[in-house]
C-alpha cells in the first residue's frame, strides 16, 4: 500500500542476500555532548507544552501511557510474572498529597539520598549512588519538571541515541486507606481517620517502592518511576548489573573487571580509583555464596550481601594508607571489618582523616574499607568511562546471522570496517540490543562475542577486546589509534535457554496479555529497526506510526503524498537503471555479397548493404579477380544475381542495449531467532581529529572467501 510507505522509518531494505553495508547517514561525527544537548531541549519543549495544556484545562497531568491508578496490572508485572515476585501497593497517591512539601532536590543530588524499596533493583540505586558522588551529573538527566501540574522529564541513552520519558507525579505506596483498616488497626489510630492520615499516610516511610532518605525529596522515586516506564514496568527493574545503568543513565561505556585479574594493583589505584568521579564511576559485587556446608543460606562477608550491587563512591590517600569508601544501596547493612563504623582501627589520630574520606559514622549505609581488603572482597569491579564535548562517535547496527548450532566457535560472521581520519585515543564497543522491555519475548539465546582488531592488510592484530563475563551487553577496547583503516573481526557464541521451547512464543503468546504483547513487540521492532540490513516491510504491523507523518494531513492528503512518493522514487529508479546500463543507438543494416564466375574463370564479387529504415540496396564493392582453377559456368542473364549461401552473407541486425530487469533471485532461506542477532559498533574518537566512519559485512554470500579455510590438526 502506498500510504505505508510515508510511514516508513527513513531506512532502505537491503537487497537481498546483501553483504555489506555501508554506515547510514547520520550516524557518524555525533559530538557527544551536542547530541545530548538536542535531546535534553526537545524534553523541555515537551514537559512545556503539557504543562501549558494541563494549565488552560485546569488538570494535574496523568500520563495515560504508564497510569500507575487505572492501569495497574500493566505497570506493575511483565509480560510472565515471576510468583515470587508479585507486588501489591496499597494505594496510589500524587507528590503532593504525600508530602506537606515536597523538594525535587533537597540540598542537590546525594548517595544518602536512596533506599531500596519493594523492588529488586539495587542495581540501578546503586548506579544512582555512584552518580550522585559527581556534582551535577544527576541534576543535569533529571532535565525539566513543573511542580505543580505534576510532569518530570527524564534523559536516557538508549543502545545508541537519547530518549526523553515523560511520566506524572503519581507513585505507589505501601499504607491503605483508613476504610480499608481492620478494626483492631482503626483502634490504634483511635478511629481517628484525620489523625491516621497525618501520622501513617505522610512521607517517605510510605513509599511501596524507591524513596530518598531525606524526607519530602522526591527525586528517587520519580526517576525509579521514569525508568520503570522506559523499560515497560516496574518488574523489568528486578535484576540487572549497575554499570549498565549507569550507561544508560550517562550514555557511558562500561567495562567489568575482575578483582583477581588485575596484574598492577599499584597501577589500578592510580590510574584508575583515583579518577573516581572525575572521568569514570565505579561499582562493586561479590557472587552469593555457598550455604551448604555451614548451613547458612543468607552467609556475609563482614556483614556484606553476596549477590548485591555496591557503590564506589571515592577512592582517598590518607596517613600514608589507601582508603575506598562504599554505600549500600539499602541505606543500611554495613561493613563490620577493619575500619568499619567504631571498629578498633578508629583512634584519637586517625579520627583526623574523616574529614579527609569525607565519611560520617552513622546506619546509612555508607562505610569505609581499606584498599586492600577491598580487593579481597569484592569479586567484581564495574567501571564505566564518561564522555564529554571533546570526544565524537560513530555507530553502525546490524542483523547477524549465525552458523547453527553445532558449529565452530571461530570469527567469521560478521566482521566491521573502521577508519580512523586523525590519530586518536579511541574507543570501540561491540554491543547487542537492550532487550530489558521485550526480554519475554526476546528469543532463546543467551548471546556472549568478543573481537579482534586489524589494521587492514597486516597480518597481525592490534588488540583484543575486554573479556570481563559471559553475555555481558557489550565488550570494548580501549586504546591509541594511528589514522588508517581497520577491521574488526567478531566471534560469536551462544548458549540456547532450557527453560524456553522452541516454539516457546506460539505457546505462550494465546495466555499473554495481548495489548502489553503488543507494546512489547512494537518495542523490539522498534529496537531493531537501527540495523542497516532491517526489513522495515517484515515489522509493518508492530512499528508505530511517527507523529509527525500525521501532523495537518487527512488520510486522502497522506494518500496523495505517498503515491506522488512513489511515482518519484520509481522516476528515480528507472533513471538511476538507466544511467547503470545506457542505451546504444545503432543503424541496422543488411549486407549481401554476389560472386558471379564469368566463362573465362574471372570472378567478380558484388556487395549491397541495405539500411534497415529505406531498404534500398547500394552498390558498395564491385571487383574483378581472377581466379585459378576456376569453374566455368553460364553466365546470368544481364541485372540477374546469384543467391548468396554463404551464412555469413545473411543479415545480422546489431543488437540494441537496453535495462533489464536483475535475475530473480532464490528467496532467503528460513532463519532461527536462535540464530539472529542484532549488533552494533560504536566508535568514539577525539573530536578534534574527526569522526571515524564505519562498514559492516557479513559471511552469507561470501562462501567463496570461506572455503578450505577451516584449519587442519597437524
Amino acid at each position: 500500500m502506498p500510504l505505508f510507505n510515508l510511514f516508513k522509518a527513513k531506512t532502505t531494505d537491503p537487497a537481498p542476500n546483501q553483504a555489506s553495508f555501508a554506515q547510514p547517514v547520520g550516524t557518524s561525527g555525533l559530538v557527544v555532548t551536542s547530541e545530548l544537548d538536542k535531546a535534553l531541549e526537545e524534553c523541555k519543549a515537551t514537559v512545556a507544552h503539557i504543562a501549558k495544556d494541563c494549565r488552560a484545562k485546569n488538570r494535574k497531568f496523568r500520563d495515560i501511557e504508564f497510569d500507575l491508578e487505572n492501569d495497574k496490572y500493566y505497570c506493575l508485572n511483565g509480560l510472565s510474572p515471576i510468583p515470587d515476585e508479585t507486588y501489591t501497593p496499597s494505594d496510589i497517591r500524587r507528590v503532593s498529597q504525600i508530602f506537606e512539601k515536597p523538594q525535587f532536590f533537597v540540598d542537590g543530588a546525594d548517595s544518602n539520598d536512596i533506599v531500596q524499596g519493594q523492588l529488586g533493583d539495587c542495581w540501578f540505586l546503586s548506579a544512582l549512588a555512584t552518580m550522585a558522588t559527581a556534582d551535577g551529573l544527576v541534576e543535569k538527566f533529571c532535565v525539566a519538571r513543573d511542580e505543580e501540574i505534576g510532569v518530570y522529564g527524564f534523559i536516557f541513552f538508549k543502545d545508541d541515541h537519547w530518549v526523553h520519558v515523560i511520566i506524572d507525579d503519581l507513585l505507589y505506596t505501601a499504607i491503605p486507606k483508613f476504610e480499608e483498616l481492620n478494626y483492631n488497626e482503626k483502634t490504634l489510630y483511635h478511629n481517628d481517620k484525620e489523625l491516621y492520615n497525618k501520622a501513617a499516610r505522610k512521607g517517605s516511610q510510605t513509599l511501596y517502592f524507591a524513596k530518598s532518605g531525606t524526607d519530602g525529596e522526591t527525586w528517587v522515586p520519580l526517576i525509579e518511576k521514569a525508568y520503570a516506564k522506559l523499560h515497560g514496568d516496574y518488574a523489568s527493574l528486578s535484576g540487572g548489573y549497575a554499570c549498565e545503568a549507569i550507561e544508560d543513565l550517562t550514555g557511558g561505556v562500561s567495562s567489568f573487571i575482575q578483582s583477581k585479574d588485575i596484574f598492577d594493583i599499584d597501577k589500578f589505584w592510580t590510574e584508575e580509583l583515583m579518577k573516581a568521579n572525575k572521568d569514570r564511576l565505579f561499582g562493586c559485587y561479590f557472587y552469593g555464596l555457598d550455604g551448604t556446608r555451614s548451613g547458612d543460606p543468607q552467609a556475609k562477608i563482614f556483614g556484606l550481601i553476596g549477590n548485591h550491587a555496591y557503590s564506589v563512591l571515592r577512592a582517598v590517600e590518607a596517613k600514608g594508607k589507601r582508603f575506598v569508601v562504599i554505600r549500600n544501596p539499602w541505606g543500611d547493612s554495613e561493613w563490620t571489618g577493619p575500619w568499619s563504623d567504631g571498629s578498633k582501627e578508629w583512634n584519637a589520630e586517625s579520627l583526623e582523616i574523616l574529614p579527609i574520606l569525607g565519611h560520617v559514622f552513622g546506619d546509612d549505609g555508607e562505610f569505609v574499607m581499606e584498599y586492600s581488603d577491598f580487593l579481597e572482597c569484592w569479586d567484581q569491579i564495574d567501571r564505566t568511562l564518561l564522555f564529554d564535548a571533546n570526544w565524537t562517535s560513530s555507530s553502525h547496527w546490524l542483523r547477524v546471522t549465525a552458523r547453527p548450532l553445532p558449529s565452530a566457535w571461530t570469527y567469521g560472521d560478521v566482521c566491521f570496517t573502521i577508519t580512523i581520519p586523525k590519530p586518536s585515543f579511541t574507543v570501540i564497543v561491540l554491543s547487542q540490543l537492550d532487550s530489558r522491555y521485550f526480554k519475554d519475548i526476546s528469543g532463546r539465546a543467551y548471546w556472549t562475542f568478543d573481537f579482534l582488531l586489524f589494521k587492514r592488510g597486516q597480518a597481525e592484530p592490534v588488540a583484543t577486546s575486554s573479556q570481563p563475563r559471559f553475555y555481558s551487553r557489550s565488550v570494548n577496547l580501549e586504546l591509541d589509534l594511528e589514522a588508517g583503516d581497520y577491521i574488526v573481526h567478531v566471534r560469536l557464541d551462544r548458549n540456547v535457554r532450557a527453560d524456553r521451547e522452541k516454539n516457546y512464543f506460539e505457546t505462550n503468546s494465546a495466555t499473554w496479555d495481548q495489548r502489553k504483547l503488543s507494546r512489547a513487540l512494537t518495542m523490539k521492532a522498534q529496537s531493531q529497526s537501527i540495523a542497516s540490513n532491517f526489513k522495515a516491510e517484515s515489522q509493518a504491523k508492530n512499528l508505530t506510526i511517527p507523529v509527525d507523518a500525521l501532523a495537518g494531513l487527512n488520510f486522502a492528503d497522506m494518500e496523495k503524498q505517498a503515491i506522488e512518493k512513489a511515482e518519484a522514487q520509481k522516476k528515480e529508479a528507472a533513471a538511476a537503471a538507466l544511467r547503470a546500463n545506457p542505451v546504444v543507438t545503432t543503424t541496422t543494416t543488411t549486407t549481401t555479397t554476389v560472386t558471379t564466375v564469368a566463362a573465362d574463370g574471372t570472378k567478380t564479387v558484388t556487395t549491397s548493404e541495405k539500411p534497415a529504415a529505406d531498404g534500398v540496396a547500394s552498390e558498395a564493392n564491385k571487383d574483378s579477380v581472377p581466379v585459378a582453377d576456376a569453374v566455368k559456368v553460364e553466365a546470368p542473364a544481364d541485372g540477374a544475381q546469384v543467391k548468396p549461401t554463404d551464412p555469413a552473407a545473411s543479415p545480422v541486425p546489431v543488437p540494441v542495449v537496453s535495462p533489464f530487469p536483475p535475475a530473480e533471485l532464490a528467496p532467503e532461506p528460513e532463519v532461527s531467532e536462535d540464530d539472529t542477532i542484532f549488533m552494533g559498533l560504536r566508535v568514539y574518537t577525539d573530536k578534534a581529529g574527526g569522526a571515524a566512519t564505519i562498514g559492516g559485512q557479513l559471511r552469507h554470500e561470501m562462501e567463496t572467501a570461506f572455503a578450505n579455510l577451516g584449519v587442519k590438526a597437524k
